[in-house]
């Protein structure tokens, strides 16, 4: 059996009379940027993640570092990150010259360990960023807990946690303010790139939308030197489309997931943990083994596909060598480099789940 890493074919077929539909709609009204597609969405998303705004974006990158733009972050700023994360979270701080700090995660999680957050914390810190990695939350109660005692912003990167849940409320609505990915293979995903920030602040929601859309408050009228990263009407179409399906789509992953954690029987495999007051919508599902690329070479022969996130960790990364991100040493951060593999996690898997739980259950090491 050929089983890929991730397909969209279930979805597609599944949503094809709306994609289509979607298409054809943008597509007669001859309107391609700032449009209806575009504030529907918005609206639609805002009301989803339980926020008074969202504002639409190119991608995730943009959502993030125009969140922290708009907090005036920038130069002699510091902004504290995970030391496991896909380099976009670092990529955002850099871009508007402030400097990343790197907190180490919890081992069984993978979240960022709150309890290592405040010896980080300088005078110069403006904000921490929690990564809700593979699709569930960081314990927000006592990040933001100590956001508040220090006077910092949370942004939350949310780019992998579409519809996650922390005691129950919508992950994009823990924090200040979330920045979004709608990357094609996100649980709601585009069918290109594109970004949203969601948040209550009204300020902040005015700020992000100039800062986005050329630093313009109106038309030809600039109040900032701004950049230009709008969400199209197409993916805006596409993305309303597909919303509606959003929390069926996590309740399959979840599905697939209780089968992973319960029939997967093999000690030489650590699987992933859930942590307390967390609803994971599994964007993600992350093995971790010691003998991580010969279960890859196994996985590839037997069939399977599979991924690595991520096979180099930031601060050991050519773009951020020498700038002394991992001086003090993040070795949590490594070891789950050097273990991690996700197996096959997406909407639609049937027979497949069975031939996966078979395989990983023979591997022999």
């Amino acid at each position: 059996m050929k089983i890929p890493f991730v397909t969209f074919k279930p979805l597609e077929r599944e949503l094809d009379r709306e994609l289509r539909e979607a298409f054809v709609r943008v597509f007669d009204n001859s309107w391609y940027i700032e449009g209806e597609e575009g504030t529907r969405f918005e609206e639609e998303y805002a009301a989803y993640c339980g926020t008074k705004y969202c504002i639409g974006c190119g991608n995730g990158l943009d959502a993030l570092f125009l969140i922290l733009k708009a907090y005036g972050i920038g130069a002699g700023d510091e902004v504290i990150v995970p030391s496991n994360t896909f380099i976009a979270s670092v990529l955002a701080v850099s871009r508007t010259g402030a400097t990343p700090v790197l907190v180490e995660p919890d081992i069984g999680t993978y979240l960022i360990a709150p309890e290592l957050i405040e010896e980080k914390i300088t005078g110069r810190t403006k904000a921490i960023m929690p990564v809700h990695l593979y699709g569930q939350t960081a314990d927000m109660d006592v990040i933001m807990d100590i956001a508040g005692r220090h006077h910092l912003h949370v942004i939350e990167d949310a780019a992998q946690a579409h519809g996650a849940r922390y005691k129950g409320r919508r992950a994009g609505a823990l924090g200040d303010a979330a920045g979004f990915s709608f990357y094609p293979g996100k649980n709601l995903g585009a069918l290109g790139d594109a970004g949203c920030v969601t948040t209550n602040d009204p300020e902040l929601a005015s700020r992000v939308r100039a800062f986005s859309n050329y630093g313009s408050d109106y038309k030809y009228h600039h109040i900032y030197q701004g950049y230009n990263t709008r969400l199209d009407e197409l993916q805006a179409a596409f993305l309303r489309a597909k919303l509606p399906l959003l929390d069926q789509m996590n309740e399959d992953r979840r599905r697939i997931a209780d089968r992973y954690l319960h029939e997967i029987k093999n000690d030489r495999l650590i699987l992933p943990y859930v942590g307390q007051n967390n609803e994971h919508v599994w964007h993600i599902f992350a093995v971790r083994a010691k003998r991580r690329d010969r279960l890859a070479e196994y996985l590839r022969e037997q069939g399977i596909g599979t991924n690595i996130h991520y096979p180099i960790p930031i601060h050991k990364q050519e773009a951020y060598c020498g700038q002394g991100l991992g001086t003090s040493g993040l070795p949590i951060a490594e070891l789950i480099s050097d273990t991690e593999i996700s197996i096959p996690m997406y909407y639609g898997m049937g027979e497949e789940v069975d031939y996966v739980i078979d395989c990983l259950n023979r591997w022999h090491g």
